[in-house]
């Protein structure tokens, strides 16, 4: 087997993610968020300071702050005073907050899977795993 084209492999990751996130951004819109709205829901109970937020999503803090910013005033996130730390805010998703989320990963789930459906269950296992290690 010959060395592998480093670029290619890139190139066809990046498009099946694009390929993916296209698909379900009209969606998304239709819920009210856009996709980087979603991951950021979706990190929210697990990384409940704006900070740390910016940290595991790879944003910049200014970005997160507007997102954070726009989902509050969409009553799907909560901001409060961290008792921990008086000095800092603790996030946290809202009721309407959380039904968004569940239906946007579903949305997100559903058209990655529809991909995932070309391989063997041996071959999702596998992508899995290398992915974790890439990860």
């Amino acid at each position: 087997m010959g060395k592998i084209d480093i670029t290619k492999v890139w190139t066809l990751n990046y498009r099946l993610v694009v390929s993916v996130i296209g698909e379900v951004a009209p969606a998304l819109h239709e819920l009210g968020i856009e996709v980087k709205e979603l991951f950021l829901l979706a990190e929210l109970d697990a990384h409940p300071h704006p900070a740390a937020l910016a940290e595991t999503l790879c944003m910049p803090k200014p970005s997160v702050t507007v997102y954070v910013k726009r989902l509050e005033a969409a009553e799907l996130v909560k901001r409060e005073i961290d008792n921990a730390d008086l000095r800092r805010h603790k996030l946290s998703l809202t009721s309407e907050g959380r039904k968004v989320m569940t239906g946007g990963l579903a949305l997100l789930a559903e058209a990655f899977g529809q991909r995932l459906a070309h391989l063997t269950a041996t071959q999702q296992a596998e992508l899995k795993s290398l992915l974790e290690k890439l990860s």
